[in-house]
Parts: structure tokens; sequence; C-alpha cells
């Protein structure tokens, strides 16, 4: 029940750095592979995503770094949960259900965007919310100068209106997912922030919550029919919204019987 805490801090390092690696785009490997280095590192979710982590580990170290009285700690421990938070791997090195407030924060909304596109990691996906954040920027533009025309790149490559409205109204289907899930746990005797977070963890396949479904507590406590609502969430957000919802549209299926 310890996660990964008796591991040695060799051992975390490791496993750190490889949880890090495989939040990254697949499509990327290939290029490294085919010998187009550079047409990898030009990649622009790449780099947001190694500076989201870089920028986490380094404000949650300073955050905790009295809880631990040296770097070294801080530094290790940080970088771990980042790492295993982000890229929903789920393990643990430290109960930070004990930090403060401001680390928890963060690592509540890594929870949300998970890692690169293309990877094993769940979550919203680090390539939607570049694009959802170019798109607020480009709505303020417009609100702010009416006749100017911008158009939204991404890797390089513009992006139609098309895209940008289907990333819009799958992130308003990924919070309203949410939602229904936190409010079906609210019916349970437990907290908040232990709904919340056990409904945002197990929607983006992370594990670990805060409060009673903290890294070093479990889900056991939650009734049946908790865990099944959990369990439907976590099929929902490893499978994706739409394959999940399209399974359940009569449509489909009539479709299907009418081609048999």
């Amino acid at each position: 029940s310890d996660g990964l805490a008796s591991y040695t801090p060799y051992q975390q390092w490791v496993i750190t750095v490889f949880m890090v690696i495989f939040g990254i785009n697949f499509n990327l490997y290939y290029l490294v592979l085919t010998k187009k280095v550079r047409s990898a590192l030009k990649s622009e979710e790449l780099w947001f995503y190694l500076t989201i982590v870089a920028t986490a580990t380094v404000l949650i170290t300073v955050n905790i770094y009295d809880m631990y009285g040296n770097t070294s700690d801080a530094l290790r421990n940080s970088a771990f949960q980042v790492a295993s938070l982000i890229s929903t791997t789920g393990y643990a090195t430290a109960d930070f259900n004990l930090w403060p407030t401001f680390s928890k924060g963060i690592l509540f909304l890594l929870m949300f965007t998970g890692a690169c596109a293309g990877s094993t990691a769940g979550g919203l996906k680090l390539s939607r919310v570049i694009l959802l954040f170019k798109s607020v920027r480009s709505n303020l533009k417009h609100m702010l100068h009416t006749r100017s025309v911008e158009s939204i790149r991404f890797e390089g490559k513009k992006v139609d209106n098309a895209t940008i409205t289907n990333v819009a109204s799958y992130f308003a289907l990924y919070m309203l997912c949410i939602a229904v899930i936190l409010l079906l746990l609210c019916l349970e005797p437990f907290d908040l922030e232990t709904n919340i977070s056990a409904a945002v963890s197990c929607f983006n396949n992370i594990g670990p919550g805060f409060s009673s479904v903290g890294p070093m507590s479990s889900y056991a406590e939650y009734s049946d029919f908790a865990k099944l609502v959990l369990s439907c969430a976590m099929l929902l957000g490893r499978l994706e919204i739409y394959p999940m919802l399209l399974m359940f549209s009569p449509t489909v299926w009539r479709n299907r019987i009418v081609r048999s």
C-alpha cells in the first residue's frame, strides 16, 4: 500500500523518466527511428508537454521543500508525482494528500490534461488543450479587432474551423461527463474533495485521488453502486467518449441489423 515509496531513489528516478517518455506521442519515436530527429523536435505538443512537466515539478519542489528539508528528496518526489499523474500511470512515492494545497491544486489540474495525443496516457490530451487555448486567444483578438482574420495553426499546419468546433464540443462533453459522475458520487457519504477527485481520477484512468481515495488509500469504502459508476467512468475515459456513446445509439445497431 506504500506505492513505490519503498523503491530506492535511483529506481524512482528511472521510473519517473520512463513515465515521462511514454507520455510522448509515439509518432515522434517513429520519426526518430526513421532518422527524422529534427522533425520530431519541432513538435509543438512535445515542447508544451515538457514545459508543463518541468514547470509543475519546479513549483511543487519549492512548495514542499520545508516538508523534506532538502532539495534532492523534494525534487524526486515532486518529479515522480507529476510524471505519474500527467501520464496517468497511477503510481506514488509519497502521500501527496499531506502536501500543501498549492501543490495539490497543480496535481489536480494535471489529472485533467493528461499527456500527448498518441501516447499511452488518458485524460483530455494536450493537443486538445493547445487548440482550446489558441481558439480562445483567437476569439479574444477578434473581439478587439473585429475585422481581423487569423487562422489557427498547430504543428505548423492550419487547423480548419470544423476541427476547432469538434475540439470545443468534445471538451464540453468531457466536462459534462465528469459533472454527471460527480453528482452520482455525491450520493455517497464522502466529502466533496474525495468525490470530485475520484470522478476525475477514474474518468481519466489515473488511479489515486485526494482525501479518502488518496495514494495511500483505496476506493474500497465506496458502495457497490458507486463502484459501478466509477467502473463505467473508467471505460468511458479509456475508450474515448464518442465510441462509447455510439455503442448505445439505436441508429448504429439498426444499421448493423439492416446490413446483416
